[in-house]
């Protein structure tokens, strides 16, 4: 059989596809999909269950015209692959390869960049209002998944879009789960709304058969209260309804028929809309169906048993503090856990198997979970809320309003803080720590290690008010320097080699600094390194008593430059007179791009090569100007000399 996959280019050369080649072609695009991301790894379960939904989409609407726009983008492979970007997926989240997110750059059938949950509705909302002031005609669509609708920003959209009439489409892909199974009332909702008979047109047949009524007004309102129960009796998607949307589902979302007449049905009505649609995380490749949360985002693996390639198991930053949060439950019984739809990723679930009752998962809601957790917190208990970085920028205003204005005892796990590789621009946890700086009565760390992760988790129970923990993604490692007990804003010295530089290192990255150290030492330099632990309060003591000692001073952190550690360490320098230049080896003023992480760090200058070069090189700067300076003081001297003689 011919294969059809490679016969596609563009969306066009779909549109005469009848439903057995479409059938045939959603098999090949599984098929293909569970080769390349087994090489590259990805996020592969949501893009399985999506297949035929994304076939009927790209049949029934021009994406060259008609705007698709997808939250989060985990699942927009088989998108990319129907618009020319088959044969580049196997760079799929490579250094300088496709993004695993949609992105504007890359094709002209990406319409918004995603990357994090429940944006869709309100981008689709804005472009229909901004089409329809600009007399404009295009269809617009909103692919959001049942989990992303957890998210606040969800509902605020569909509020606006609901009695705003505006004409566009909300596809809500309903696969029960969104990274881990799916939590709340809307999710019981949407469970019985997939069971019930659909009639999602039941509610227009009573108004119209009314309108040819003549009534008095009490036997209209009578009328007007049948219709209300009838209406909240059969139509199975009622809050959507009530919402100003017309319900259209539940449809099958792996039969192709059924999925293009549901989309034909809803171009003919006007207003806003809401297509349910019912798929299957993991459809058609076995292991995935399985097990959808581990092949929601997964590394590379053997495609025959779905087993991930690296065959030992690596405990990770996020593992050791799901760890050291389980072990403060066992000492404190009003210890709870918080999670935002991570309990895997934030290595929270052991505490949850352990500690169900004590145990919360909000769903795709961090500002919900911040406030949440100041509630729990200012009723006695004392929360752990893991979440990763670039997540918790979603909650900035609930951290400043709700914990650190009142000073509550609110532990912040945050997870993936730094570069994170592959998931790119939207995943790197760059910002926390300017952010956070500027916020009163919180306590923040950085670990070294793993080691230190688990005595700063134990510490945190000590310090009142808001506590930030910020470790990295990845294997947990421990480095061969002295343990010493922690105490409030206070750092340490690591290595105390000589006075040719000093690095200040920030968390783990202290293991790159150590690392430039010994390098140094081969090129007959002698410097030190200087672990601040804390990045509020400073340990201004030891910075000042420090910055005096060195001829160099290097701040070295994974994060934004401006407004982080280095500026810090800048204005407190210059506040004291203190001359010596400070270098900020951190993450430039623009966005950083996906890639494994030893590409990142080449490409901002950060690998341990790269510093110890700059090192040597404003030291041989140094060398050259005080030597120049030894020739043009000494050439000033003679003239002076010649001129008295003369005189």
């Amino acid at each position: 059989m011919d294969s059809l996959l490679d016969q596609i280019q563009s969306p066009e050369d779909l549109k005469p596809l009848n439903e057995d080649e479409l059938t045939q072609l959603a098999g090949e695009i599984r098929h293909f999909l569970v080769q390349t991301v087994s090489k590259t790894g990805g996020h592969l379960a949501s893009n399985l269950g999506v297949v035929e939904l994304t076939l009927a989409l790209h049949q029934m609407y021009n994406t060259y015209q008609d705007k698709i726009i997808w939250d989060v983008g985990h699942q927009t492979y088989v998108h990319k692959i129907l618009t020319g970007r088959k044969d580049a997926f196997d760079t799929l989240r490579q250094y300088g390869g496709l993004s695993g997110f949609p992105k504007r750059h890359e094709s002209v059938h990406d319409h918004f960049n995603t990357g994090h949950s429940a944006t869709s509705i309100s981008a689709a909302l804005g472009m229909a209002t901004a089409r329809d002031l600009r007399k404009e005609t295009y269809d617009i669509l909103a692919v959001i998944g049942d989990g992303a609708l957890t998210g606040g920003m969800a509902f605020e959209a569909l509020n606006h879009a609901g009695q705003s009439h505006v004409n566009m489409t909300v596809v809500l892909n309903d696969n029960k789960m969104s990274i881990a199974k799916n939590v709340g009332g809307l999710s019981n909702y949407l469970t019985k709304i997939r069971t019930m008979p659909v009639y999602s047109r039941l509610k227009e047949d009573i108004e119209h058969i009314m309108e040819h009524f003549t009534l008095g007004k009490t036997v209209f309102k009578t009328a007007e209260k049948a219709k209300d129960s009838i209406k909240y009796f059969f139509v199975p998607g009622i809050l959507f309804e009530e919402l100003g949307f017309t319900y259209i589902g539940p449809v099958d979302g792996h039969n192709i028929n059924d999925l293009k007449e549901t989309f034909r049905l809803a171009k003919r009505i006007n207003g806003p809309k809401l297509v349910h649609v019912l798929t299957m995380k993991g459809k058609g490749y076995r292991p995935a169906e399985k097990y959808p949360a581990k092949f929601h985002g997964i590394s590379a693996f053997h495609p025959e048993s779905g087993q991930v390639k690296s065959l030992k198991k690596k405990i990770t930053f996020s593992d050791i503090a799901g760890a050291s949060v389980e072990r403060a439950a066992e000492k404190d019984p009003q210890v709870v856990a918080i999670t935002a739809a991570m309990p895997d990723g934030t290595g929270l679930s052991s505490f949850e198997k352990r500690f169900p009752q004590r145990f919360f998962d909000v769903g795709i809601a961090e500002q919900h979970a911040v406030t949440f957790a100041a509630g729990q917190a200012a009723a006695g208990l004392k929360p752990y809320f893991a979440v990763y970085s670039s997540f918790l920028q979603r909650a900035y205003d609930q951290v400043i309003h709700d914990v650190c204005l009142q000073n509550l005892k609110v532990t912040f796990l945050i997870d993936r803080a730094g570069l994170v590789g592959q998931d790119g621009e939207t995943h790197h946890g760059v910002f926390d720590l300017s952010y956070l700086s500027t916020v009163p009565h919180l306590t923040m760390m950085s670990p070294a290690d793993k080691t230190e992760l688990e005595n700063m988790i134990d510490f945190s129970a000590e310090i009142e008010g808001p506590v930030f923990i910020r470790y990295p993604r990845g294997e947990a490692f421990t480095l061969d320097i002295p343990s010493t007990p922690l105490e409030v804003g206070k750092g340490r010295m690591l290595r105390a080699e000589g006075t040719d530089f000093l690095i200040i290192a920030l968390g783990t990255m202290n293991q790159t600094a150590l690392k430039v150290v010994e390098g140094a030492k081969e090129v007959g330099l002698k410097g030190s390194v200087l672990d601040p632990r804390f990045i509020k309060p400073l340990d201004t003591t030891l910075l000042l008593s420090q910055g005096r000692k060195y001829n160099h001073i290097y701040v070295l952190e994974e994060n934004q430059q401006i407004g982080g550690l280095g500026d810090q360490v800048k204005a407190l320098y210059q506040t004291n007179a203190i001359t010596t230049p400070v270098v900020s080896i951190a993450i430039p003023d623009h966005f950083t791009v996906q890639g494994d992480m030893h590409s990142l760090y080449n490409l901002l200058g950060m690998t341990p090569e790269q510093i110890l070069q700059q090192i040597s090189e404003n030291l041989e700067h140094d060398a050259v100007s005080e030597q120049q300076a030894k020739v043009v003081n000494l050439k000033v001297s003679e003239k002076r000399a010649y001129g008295k003689t003369a005189h």
